[in-house]
């Protein structure tokens, strides 16, 4: 449920009242008790993600992950396969 913003044209207080989306719009002032009471506009039903798990990755298009897999340096193979290639052998004197 989205949070709105009133304000009273009579006394100008302001408030913020956690309502859904098909309640009526409030006219009475808490403050004053005149049916003055304006909803005013801002972001109303605006979705807020809180919390852990929740990436700028998670929903990237097929063709930006395939770019950015084809950006990746390719993996070099170690070596030609063979055994103590890369230990010099220490000979005794």
């Amino acid at each position: 449920m989205p949070t709105y913003d009133y304000l009273c044209e009579a006394c100008g207080h302001e408030l913020e009242v956690f309502q859904g989306i098909n309640d009526e719009v409030l006219k009475k002032c808490p403050e004053c008790k005149k049916n003055k009471l304006q909803r005013q506009f801002g972001t109303g039903a605006a979705i807020v993600f809180k919390g852990s798990g929740f990436y700028q990755t998670d929903y990237r298009s097929e063709s930006y992950k395939k770019g950015q897999s084809a950006d990746k340096p390719k993996a070099e193979p170690k070596g030609d396969g063979k055994k103590g290639d890369s230990k010099a052998k220490k000979s005794k004197d």
